[in-house]
C-alpha cells in the first residue's frame, strides 16, 4: 500500500506562507541590513553573528537569509555574496526547504549538552559538499549547558574559512561573555505598530480578504511588535470571523472589552458611581470580556491619559483612534497627575489580586469600589494647604449610591484609622501608612569620640550593638554622676553583678581611655533611671504634638486618627551623634534601634 502523500493545497499558516525570503521583505531591521550589506560589498564578512530580540522579530528567518546570501550563486551560477539572494538557484531554493546538506540547523533548547557540540565541532573540519560557505544556524544558544559552550569555543575563536555560525537567541544576557566577543551582534528591535499595520493590510489584501483598520491595529497592539505573533492573530481571527476581520470579531477572541465601553467605566469610576461601574463591568463580562483584561485596559488608559497630559504629541500616534484621542483628551483635562499615579498604583496593584482571587470578577468588583471611594480624595500636599490656610478639610464627596453616612474620606478609611506622625511638632501627611527608610550606615571608626554624659555612654553602647548592655544603662541603674573618664552609679536590684566591670571594659575598648565605673547606695534623691527619663520626655512631646493647630486639625478630619509620636529626647539626641557601628549580615534585630530605622508615611494608593 502507498504511503500516504501530502495535500500540496493544504492550508498553511500565514506566518510560514508570508515568511520574508530576502531582506528586502524583512520589515522593521534597516540597521541590520545594512550594516551587513556594507560588510560584503567591503568583503568584511565575521564568521560568527548573533541575533538577539524577542520572540518573533524574525531571528531564526534572518540567520536563513543570510546563509542564502552568502551562499547565492546567481541564475547563473557566477554571483558571489549579496544581501539579495536571487531565490532561484539550487543553494537558494534548497536553503528556503531546510534541506541544503551544508546549511545546518540545531534547537539548542533540545540538544543542550557537550555530546551535541561536540558532533558539531568534528564536522567543522570537512569542506561544503555544494555551498560556498558550511553555514551552522544554533537557535535559542542561550540554553547549551557550560559544558556545551566550552567546547564551542576553540572553534568559534580559529574557525576555518569556509565555515560561518549564526546564533540566535531570545536571553543574550544568558550566553557567556567568552562566545559574544568572537561573534557580531545584531539586535533585532520591535516592529513599530505603524509598520505592523501596513505589513497585515498588504497579507490582507493579498489574501483577497476584507479588515478593518481598528482591528489591525489591536492585532498590532496585542502582538507587541512581534510579527510571527500578529500572522498568527491575525490567523485566528479570520478563522473566529469567517474571513472578515472586524473590530468586534477581534475584541471577541481576544477577550477585550469595547474601548468606547472601557472609557465609559472609567468615567463611572471617576465620578464615584460604583452601582453605574459594577453594571457597566457585569455587561462586559456577559458579552465575554475577561475581567482581569477590562482591569489591564483600565491600567492602560491611566497610562493613555497621563501621557496625553504630559505629552500631547502623544495623539498623533499611530495606534491611537479618533476615539482615545476625542474621549482621552476631555478626561485629562479633568484628571489631575496625582490622582491618575494613584490609580495607576491601585489598578497595578489591583491585577494582582484579581489573579490571585478565586474567581476573577468579584475581585474586580472590589477594586473598582476602592477606586471610586478614592476618585476625588485630595492629595496629602493638597490636605497640608488647607490645613496651613486654616480652611476646613476637605476629605471628598460620598460615591453617588454608595450609602451610608460620612463623607467619601472618612467612608474609605472606615476600619482603619488615618495615622499622622510627629518628630517633635511636626505632623505628617494623614491618610498614609507607615513604612520603613533605611539610613546608610557608617563602618565602625577605630576609636569613639569620647562619651561627656551618660545619655552619650548609653548612646554609645546602643550604635555598637551591645543590646543587653544598653538595656541595663536605660532600666537598671540611675545615674548619679557622669564625665569623661568616670560614671557613678545606683543599681536596681534587677542589675548584673558583673554590669559596672562589663561597662568599664566596653568603654576602654571603645575609647581607648580608662574609665572608672563606681556604685553608690541610694538614688540619688528619687533620680530616675534613663529609661524614666525618656518616658517623660516622650510623654511631654506627645502633649505638645497634639496641642499643635495642625494636628488637631487632622484629627478633626480624621474621627478615630492616631498620633504616634516619634521622640526627640535626651537619648535621642545622643544617639543622633553617635557612628553607628556597621550592620550584621542578616537583618536589623531589635538592638538597631532610633536612626536605623525610622517610621515614615508613604501615600502607595493602599486603600
Amino acid at each position: 500500500m502507498p504511503a500516504p502523500t501530502a495535500d500540496a493545497g493544504a492550508y498553511r499558516v500565514l506566518a510560514r506562507k508570508y515568511r520574508p525570503q530576502n531582506f528586502a521583505e524583512l520589515i522593521g531591521q534597516e540597521a541590520m541590513v545594512r550594516t551587513l550589506s556594507n560588510a560584503i560589498a567591503a568583503g568584511r564578512l565575521a564568521h560568527a553573528f548573533i541575533l538577539t530580540g524577542v520572540r518573533g522579530v524574525g531571528k531564526t528567518t534572518t540567520a536563513r537569509i543570510i546563509a542564502r546570501g552568502l551562499n547565492c550563486i546567481g541564475a547563473d551560477g557566477t554571483s558571489g555574496p549579496t544581501v539579495s539572494p536571487c531565490g532561484v538557484c539550487a543553494n537558494c531554493v534548497s536553503i528556503a526547504e531546510s534541506r541544503h546538506v551544508d546549511v545546518l540547523e540545531m534547537d539548542a533548547a533540545s540538544r543542550t549538552g557537550v555530546g551535541d557540540i561536540r558532533d558539531l565541532t568534528d564536522g567543522v573540519r570537512y569542506l561544503p559538499v555544494q555551498a560556498r560557505y558550511k553555514v551552522y544556524v544554533l537557535d535559542e544558544v542561550h540554553m547549551l549547558s557550560t559544558a556545551a559552550f566550552n567546547a564551542l569555543l576553540k572553534t568559534l575563536e580559529e574557525p576555518p574559512a569556509h565555515v560561518k555560525f549564526i546564533f540566535a537567541t531570545t536571553e543574550i544576557r544568558k550566553v557567556p561573555v567568552t562566545v559574544l566577543s568572537r561573534c557580531q551582534r545584531f539586535d533585532l528591535k520591535r516592529v513599530e505598530a505603524d509598520r505592523l499595520i501596513d505589513h497585515l493590510g498588504g497579507i490582507i489584501t493579498r489574501e483577497g480578504l476584507q479588515a478593518s483598520a481598528g482591528a489591525l491595529a489591536l492585532i498590532a497592539r496585542a502582538a507587541e511588535g512581534s510579527v510571527r505573533d500578529s500572522l498568527s492573530l491575525l490567523d485566528q481571527a479570520i478563522a473566529h470571523g469567517g474571513g472578515e476581520v472586524t473590530d468586534t470579531v477581534v475584541r471577541d477572541m481576544l477577550g477585550l472589552a469595547d474601548r468606547a465601553r472601557v472609557f465609559d467605566l472609567y468615567e463611572a469610576v471617576m465620578r464615584g458611581d460604583v452601582p453605574g461601574a459594577i453594571a457597566e463591568l457585569r455587561a462586559q463580562y456577559e458579552v465575554g470580556a475577561d475581567p482581569l483584561v477590562v482591569l489591564q485596559d483600565m491600567l492602560e488608559l491611566t497610562h493613555w491619559l497621563t501621557r496625553l497630559k504630559l505629552v500631547p504629541e502623544a495623539a498623533s500616534e499611530p495606534l491611537a483612534s479618533e476615539l482615545e484621542v476625542t474621549r482621552g483628551r476631555q478626561m485629562a483635562d479633568r484628571l489631575a497627575v496625582p490622582q491618575l499615579t494613584r490609580n495607576w498604583q491601585m489598578i497595578l496593584k489591583g491585577l494582582g489580586e484579581v489573579r490571585a482571587a478565586p474567581s476573577p470578577l468579584p475581585a474586580t468588583e472590589m477594586v473598582l469600589v476602592r477606586l471610586a471611594f478614592a476618585a476625588d480624595l485630595p492629595t496629602p500636599g493638597e490636605l497640608i494647604r488647607q490645613i496651613q490656610d486654616g480652611r476646613p478639610v476637605e476629605t471628598g464627596g460620598r460615591p453617588s449610591g454608595g450609602g451610608g453616612g460620612g463623607a467619601r474620606g472618612s467612608t474609605a478609611l472606615a476600619g482603619r484609622p488615618a495615622e499622622a506622625i510627629a518628630r517633635g511638632h511636626t505632623a505628617a501627611e494623614p491618610g498614609t501608612r507607615p513604612s520603613a527608610e533605611v539610613v546608610q550606615l557608617r563602618p565602625e571608626p577605630a576609636l569613639a569620640p569620647m562619651p561627656q554624659d551618660f545619655a552619650a555612654v548609653a548612646a554609645l553602647f546602643a550604635a555598637r550593638r551591645e543590646a543587653l548592655l544598653h538595656a541595663a544603662l536605660t532600666d537598671d541603674v540611675v545615674p548619679l554622676e557622669a564625665r569623661p573618664g568616670f560614671l557613678a552609679l545606683a543599681l536596681k536590684p534587677r542589675a548584673s553583678k558583673n554590669l559596672t566591670r562589663q561597662i568599664a571594659e566596653k568603654l576602654k575598648a571603645w575609647t581607648g581611655a580608662d574609665w572608672i565605673v563606681e556604685t553608690r547606695s541610694g538614688t540619688g534623691g528619687g533620680a530616675e533611671t534613663l529609661g524614666e527619663q525618656q518616658k517623660t520626655a516622650e510623654l511631654a512631646e506627645r502633649e505638645a504634638a497634639l496641642a499643635d493647630p495642625a494636628v488637631q486639625a487632622v484629627l478633626n478630619a480624621f474621627p478615630g486618627a492616631r498620633i504616634s509620636v516619634r521622640p526627640k529626647g535626651l537619648l535621642a539626641d545622643a544617639v543622633d551623634d553617635v557612628p553607628l557601628a556597621p550592620a550584621p549580615d542578616d537583618e536589623f534585630g531589635d538592638d538597631a534601634d532610633y536612626d536605623t530605622l525610622i517610621p515614615d508615611f508613604t501615600d502607595d494608593g493602599d486603600m
